[in-house]
């Protein structure tokens, strides 16, 4: 590593992220709270030190040049790295106290946060969590972007390199209307049952979409023409007979009782997804994140943890009709 000084300051380098991500000297100059007469004196400052141009300027666009491409996303890494180390340095003295930007995907967020925020609060008393909702594919983008510090996703996707601290299974399970061919048992659901069924899925680019069709196996389902974004609508097409679906078993009691449905287990397979908290490899906030997927496993609701095929057996329960009591 050398000791000479180097030709740009973090400062300077904001600014040019901040050109490249806004495309316009003006808006990064709003970002930045700087003047852009000011702005635009420190990244042909930094041109200069370079030896490089990093922009090309018209009167009606910023457009980046090929080399300025790889220098900007290298100041994106550059600033992040720099980002932890301020966070490593507060975290020195509390490292469970502050705020931290965590995302959860729309598929466990409604069922998981209820249960397990009092026990975030009641054991992380001086931490504070902003939580924000998305799908996988944008959690990870945020992630390594740095706009978020973690999330709370399903291990089963694409999530590249990132650290992770698993928190619970979850096992998927078939909704049918008790009238229903298929709610006739109360057993596991075969493979050969579901063949020729009409199984109504999220939208594209929701993981568990991707998830349901894997956990169906070899069987041959028909996919319905509705596409859901949420799977409470998803129960609420099952209910009024549109066909049938899988939803995760932590969502159970919230929509399949709500729509009073039947529930069943799938057989064979493994069924499932593993709920997990991820973070950037290396992030100064490992301590907490990995505090959080403790707290959030011992909070985790018991009856998503038990076995709903076991349960059911047992019981011999049925999930009462509309109008029943």
């Amino acid at each position: 590593m050398s000791a000479a000084p180097h030709p740009f300051t973090l400062r300077q380098l904001q600014y040019v992220v901040a050109v490249a991500e806004e495309l316009s000297f003006r808006r990064a100059a709003a970002r930045c709270h700087v003047s852009q007469p000011s702005l635009s004196a420190q990244l042909a400052q930094v041109e200069g030190s370079l030896g490089v141009r990093l922009f090309e300027r018209t009167h009606k666009r910023v457009l980046i040049t090929a080399a300025g491409r790889d220098l900007v996303e290298r100041a994106k890494r550059l600033l992040l790295e720099a980002d932890e180390i301020v966070r490593a340095a507060q975290r020195v003295a509390d490292p469970l106290s502050g705020t931290i930007r965590l995302g959860v995907i729309p598929t466990i967020s409604p069922y998981l946060l209820p249960s397990v925020t009092p026990a975030l609060r009641r054991t992380l008393p001086r931490l504070r969590i902003a939580w924000a909702e998305d799908k996988t594919d944008v959690l990870v983008q945020k992630l390594g972007a740095g706009e978020i510090e973690g999330a709370v996703v399903a291990l089963e996707a694409d999530l590249g390199e990132v650290a992770r601290e698993i928190v619970a299974p979850d096992p998927f399970v078939l909704v049918t209307r008790p009238e229903h061919a298929l709610a006739a048992k109360m057993g596991p659901v075969t493979e050969a049952e579901l063949r020729g069924e009409e199984l109504l899925l999220l939208d594209e680019g929701h993981c568990f979409r991707d998830q349901a069709l894997e956990a169906c196996g070899t069987a041959r389902v028909r996919e319905g023409e509705f596409r859901a974004t949420s799977l409470s609508t998803l129960v609420q097409m099952v209910a009024g007979g549109a066909g049938i679906t899988l939803i995760p078993a932590l969502a159970v009691d919230a929509e399949a009782r709500r729509a009073r449905l039947h529930v069943r287990t799938l057989a064979g397979r493994a069924a499932h997804r593993t709920i997990a908290v991820i973070w950037r490899k290396g992030s100064a906030l490992e301590p907490a994140l990995r505090e959080i997927a403790a707290v959030l496993r011992a909070a985790y609701p018991a009856w998503a943890m038990r076995s709903y095929s076991t349960r059911t057996r047992r019981t011999r329960r049925r999930l009462p009709v509309a109008g029943g009591k």
